[in-house]
């Protein structure tokens, strides 16, 4: 069959959309700075739809100032930036796209009220229903499996159940991207392992992971791609 000029216009047209669409977030240009120092100089990030990248580099290296910037809360520059394929602008950070992405801080921020209380927060926050938030703060607990925990307050829980609590949380909204800061630092055996398996349960769920850690328990994800920064940037995959 003869291809016509329109016809290569489209094939080109809908090659570009699939190679967008296979992207989740994508951006150039990526610079953030505190006066004179760089803190981030990324010239280049895209995170495949379902994809989990774990994020390495010394401490001050940018991992986790990446992380906020991407989840809304630092501001920085950026030549382009796009989520689910279509063109944001970064400065704005549009509501849209802060309720797809869920960022977990290693020393979670949890309310000095119970852990059904926190965990239902971010839902009434989002304005959701009573009703269908106790729903869904439910199930979040379930799959955390942090029942027991439920009348009780962070003052009295473990590293790593603040960490499962804070887990449950972002999952009860259902983002579909997981920023996660250094997960299972600081945890004993036994929290690193529950958490390890909560990341688990996300990953396997379809949705994209970006995980800033050292931990060589979550170098075992399905089809891993590790990252490592040096200095703000971003060295290419290991």
């Amino acid at each position: 069959m003869k291809m016509t000029s329109a016809n290569l216009a489209s094939m080109n047209l809908a090659s570009a959309s699939a190679m967008t669409d296979e992207f989740v977030i994508s951006c150039t240009g990526l610079q953030c700075s505190a006066g004179d120092h760089v803190i981030l100089d990324v010239g280049q990030l895209a995170l495949k739809r379902g994809g989990t990248y774990l994020l390495s580099g010394a401490n001050g290296a940018g991992k986790t100032t990446l992380l906020r910037v991407l989840a809304g809360l630092d501001r920085a520059r950026c030549s382009a930036f796009s989520f689910d394929g279509q063109a944001v602008d970064l400065a704005k950070y549009p509501a849209h796209v802060r309720r797809q992405i869920g960022f977990v801080h290693h020393h979670p921020v949890l309310f000095s009220t119970s852990v059904q209380a926190n965990i239902s927060f971010g839902l009434r926050a989002a304005g959701i229903g009573a009703a269908q938030a106790n729903l869904r703060a439910n199930r979040a607990i379930e799959w955390a499996g942090i029942g027991n925990l439920v009348d009780r307050t962070p003052r009295g829980l473990s590293a790593g159940e603040k960490q499962r609590v804070a887990l449950a949380r972002a999952h009860a909204l259902d983002p579909g991207v997981y920023l996660l800061d250094e997960p299972t630092a600081n945890l004993d055996d036994e929290g690193r392992e529950l958490v390890t398996r909560l990341i688990d349960a996300i990953a396997a769920e379809g949705r994209t992971l970006l995980i800033a850690c050292h931990d060589r328990d979550l170098l075992g994800l399905p089809g891993v791609v590790r990252w490592h920064m040096t200095h703000g940037r971003l060295d290419p995959p290991l």
